[in-house]
């Protein structure tokens, strides 16, 4: 008997790895190795068309402090500078964008469920290389934005050309960013519907505006709906890509405004056949977003309420 429990236990044990077997062949080959592989590119001098010459350290020397041999990369610092710029704008921008248009979805109005549809729309499209191209014709020196300007004006005002100015371009990109808020917004909604309503009813009883309702019972019931939210949406600034490319015409201009740090990896890698030194960027960005979605993790100990004194 116990030796035909045992080989029951086997086939269950072997039934069970051959219905993860594909998983792990794929977390093998197409997550683990090319991850384990950067890392020593990471490590090596390498053009794709030569084999890898080990060099150590020197591409992150060159990063973040260089010398006289190996002058520091300045671009490096600016891509970092910007793409901050950019995930510290447009995040928050983009989360209280969100709830605003979450809490009006939420009320109980007529076409309420197109209205939803609608606003999400911009988040299926906004990562398009379609979209990228339409936003750099609506904030060029011809473009309808400034179509709009001159017409409102009667030709008093002469606007620039948002995209080629190195002041402006970064903020039309930030401005595409919170368009794309209906991922968020789906999310928020979610939560406020979540919220019960003989909250809302006691404070009113109690005295409470609209206001004091919001701040006491709104934010804080959809505190872990905020603090997923924040992790996600800055996860992905971090990573933007399609529109800096397509919007700055491939090589990060003006004057390098609008040269994200994924960009710059793109550039480095593909453009200029530095695939060492492109996979040292690779890996000091996930350092990155590791130790800021870390920070955001110990504040949220803090500023997280799930309801259940935890």
């Amino acid at each position: 008997m116990k030796s035909k429990s045992v080989n029951k236990v086997i086939v269950e044990n072997l039934s069970s790895y051959a219905f993860l077997a594909p998983w792990l062949l794929g977390f093998l080959v197409l997550t683990l190795y090319p991850m384990a592989y950067s890392l020593y590119l990471s490590f090596t001098q390498f053009n794709v068309l030569e084999p890898p010459k080990w060099i150590g350290l020197r591409n992150f020397f060159v990063m973040f402090i260089g010398n006289a041999e190996y002058p520091r990369d300045e671009r490096f610092l600016n891509s970092l500078f910007v793409t901050f710029r950019f995930v510290f704008i447009s995040v928050p921008l983009k989360l209280i964008f969100a709830l605003a248009v979450a809490m009006l979805m939420n009320q109980k109005l007529v076409l309420i469920p197109f209205y939803r549809t609608i606003y999400y729309i911009p988040t299926l499209l906004g990562g398009s290389v379609a979209i990228a191209v339409l936003w750099r014709r609506l904030f060029a020196g011809d473009g309808v934005i400034n179509t709009i300007i001159r017409t409102i004006s009667k030709g008093t005002l002469d606007p620039p050309s948002w995209i080629s100015s190195p002041t402006f371009a970064i903020y039309t990109l930030i401005l595409l960013a919170v368009w794309q808020f209906g991922s968020p917004m789906i999310i928020f909604l979610a939560g406020l519907k979540q919220i019960p309503q003989e909250y809302y009813e006691a404070a009113s009883v109690d005295g409470a505006g609209k206001a004091r309702q919001f701040f006491a019972i709104t934010l804080p019931s959809l505190s872990p709906i905020i603090f997923f939210n924040l992790v996600m949406q800055m996860i992905s600034a971090f990573q933007s890509f399609t529109q800096a490319y397509i919007v700055s015409g491939g090589n990060g201009g003006p004057v390098d405004s609008t040269m994200f740090y994924s960009l710059y990896l793109y550039l480095r890698g593909f453009a200029y056949s530095q695939m060492g030194y492109a996979a040292a960027m690779a890996w000091v960005l996930l350092i990155i977003i590791a130790i800021f979605t870390g920070l955001t993790f110990r504040g949220s100990n803090s500023l997280v309420s799930y309801g259940g004194g935890e």
